[in-house]
């Protein structure tokens, strides 16, 4: 097939080069993108006289009827046609003879893949924004129901002071807040218009970027054309965003895989969203949560992959920006299902609450509190820690836990001790106590709701203004 570039040429490419220069087996799924953003042009370019009333209405009716053949199944991808603007420029030319051949007048491919990305990009970011509320919401729900649940929360992986798993589970839910802010970030960078940038330089023909802009519903239009094809800066910033919404994803899924395990036994997966082995017949692997905590070393891939692609660039546009998509896309497709079945699984787990409040009665956890109520008592806390520490490894040493220890006991640490530290102890009262701003006491879980409401609220304003923009 004749290269729509190829007058230059006395040769044809070799097989080998179509096939490795070809984008066509990814990019395709711009299609939408592409067979728009052609609309806009064509409609801008007859708006402007560049070409006849005549062709333009032929060019926007071939390209809507080249996206239900696209839709149905019934379009051929070509190889050979590289990448999907050619594929459904040489088929629109075919339909309509010399009209279609008009519409690649004042524009360059350089242009116009910055122009499907952007596109693609706002479309997928809306969509993403969706699904992370959805997660939100899911999580702040779970919380809610476990606001009165004690569990052991944990420093180096070790029991340090008794909280509630609605506070631990609004942590991740506060980590969501900032991956929503920072996706607001994305569609801003995304939110630019490059088209009529041409190859690097413009176009001596007097195209309306503005209206072009205005028909797709961007923001901006880029100001410079050099940067407009050979920036991407938002693609590096949607893997950023991509990799810190994963790293979150993937810490909440360790702790998955340990509470879920037979040690632990702080939740069970529903059936549903577990697996089998094929040897044990014992075994309810968490292979969800394994899968997305593998599933972002992925991602952190195509991110450095990005960064180092870009990094030795001149300007401005290079073929080695063809490498921006895959990564991209699957970065995309990955999170969107991590998020979506995140989601459901986090809804449909089962809560072991006995469990947690077995573990947060056997342990240390309350030491820091003992602490604290001899510094009540006026001794000085880092008096009072060295007390405790001594009560707490006599209580190792005898085998007990520290309301095991009688008063007589804990006599011979301090005389500031009385009958009502046996109250400081208890593990809902030391939960209950933590009423600074942020802190577990069910209180505080109360207003971090409310506000996680406001917050879903307000994200959900923010989705409809993306939407409508996209």
């Amino acid at each position: 097939m004749a290269k729509l570039w190829g007058g230059r040429f006395s040769k044809n490419t070799n097989e080998l080069v179509d096939a490795f220069n070809a984008s066509i087996d990814f990019d395709k799924r711009l299609y939408h993108e592409d067979i728009r953003g052609s609309i806009a042009h064509a409609s801008m370019l007859a708006k402007c006289g560049i070409i006849s009333a005549e062709d333009g209405e032929k060019i926007v009716a071939g390209l809507k009827d080249i996206l239900k053949d696209i839709e149905a199944g019934n379009f051929k991808f070509e190889v050979a046609l590289e990448d999907i603007h050619m594929n459904i420029e040489a088929r629109l030319t075919e339909r309509i003879g010399q009209a279609g051949a008009r519409l690649h007048t004042a524009r360059s491919r350089n242009d116009q893949v910055a122009l499907d990305m952007h596109m693609y990009m706002k479309r997928e970011v809306a969509e993403i924004a969706e699904l992370l509320i959805q997660f939100e919401e899911a999580l702040l729900s779970v919380a809610k129901k476990h606001n009165k649940t004690l569990m052991p929360g944990y420093t180096h992986l070790q029991r340090a002071q008794p909280i509630t798993f609605a506070h631990h589970l609004l942590a991740y839910f506060n980590m969501l807040q900032r991956d929503f802010r920072r996706l607001q970030g994305v569609w801003e960078g995304a939110d630019m218009m490059p088209l009529g940038a041409g190859a690097i330089a413009g176009t001596t023909f007097p195209i309306d970027r503005f209206d072009v802009a205005e028909q797709l519903n961007f923001g901006k239009v880029y100001s410079n054309s050099m940067d407009a094809v050979s920036d991407r800066d938002y693609v590096i910033e949607f893997l950023s965003f991509a990799a810190m919404l994963m790293m979150h994803m993937s810490r909440l899924s360790e702790e998955i895989c340990l509470w879920s395990s037979t040690e632990f036994g702080f939740i069970e997966l529903d059936d549903a969203f577990a697996t089998g082995s094929s040897m044990m017949p014992q075994k309810k692997n968490p292979d969800i949560a394994e899968l997305v905590r593998g599933k972002t070393g992925r991602v952190y891939g195509h991110l450095q992959a990005m960064l180092v692609t870009a990094k030795g660039l001149p300007l401005t546009y290079n073929k080695d920006l063809q490498e921006d998509k895959e990564g991209f896309f699957d970065a995309v497709d990955t999170i969107k299902f991590a998020l979506a079945v995140y989601r459901d699984m986090i809804l449909t787990m089962t809560v072991n609450v006995d469990k947690m409040q077995q573990a947060v009665s056997k342990d240390f956890s309350n030491a820091t509190d003992l602490a604290d109520y001899l510094v009540r008592k006026g001794l000085p806390f880092r008096q009072a820690h060295e007390v405790v520490g001594k009560c707490v490894a006599y209580a190792i040493h005898n085998d007990k836990f520290l309301p095991e220890i009688t008063l007589e006991e804990y006599k011979n640490f301090s005389d500031l001790f009385e009958e009502d530290l046996l109250q400081a102890l208890q593990p809902e009262n030391c939960v209950a106590s933590r009423k600074s701003y942020g802190g577990p006491a069910f209180s505080e879980n109360e207003k971090q709701f409310a506000a996680g409401e406001k917050v879903l609220q307000m994200q959900q304003e923010i989705l409809k203004d993306l939407q409508q923009h996209l």
